[in-house]
C-alpha cells in the first residue's frame, strides 16, 4: 500500500480531532490549542478534516483572520494538485 494512502486519511482525523478538542476547550474556557497549530496540521494534509471539523463543531467559522490563512491554505494545496497531479500526465 502507498504511504499517501494511509497519511492523508490519518492526518484529516487528526485534524478533525485538534479542531474537536480545542472547541471542546474553548467551551470550557480553558488553556486552547493555538491557531498556528490548528493551521499546522490543515499545510500538512489535514485540510478537508479541519475544514469538516471547523462546520461540524462550529468552530473558528466565525474568526475572519483564521479563515483567510485557512482558504489560502486550501488554495496553495490545490494549485499543487493540480501543477504536480494533473499537469504531470
Amino acid at each position: 500500500m502507498s504511504f499517501l494512502f494511509w497519511y492523508f486519511p490519518l492526518m484529516n482525523l487528526v485534524a478533525f480531532s485538534i479542531v474537536g478538542v480545542d472547541k471542546r476547550l474553548a467551551i470550557q474556557q480553558k488553556w486552547r490549542i493555538s491557531e498556528r497549530n490548528l493551521l499546522f496540521t490543515s499545510v500538512f494534509g489535514g485540510t478537508i478534516g479541519s475544514g469538516l471539523a471547523m462546520l461540524v463543531f462550529r468552530h473558528k467559522t466565525s474568526k475572519m483572520s483564521f479563515l483567510w490563512k485557512f482558504f489560502l491554505i486550501g488554495l496553495l494545496q490545490v494549485f499543487i494538485v493540480y501543477f504536480y497531479v494533473i499537469k504531470s500526465k
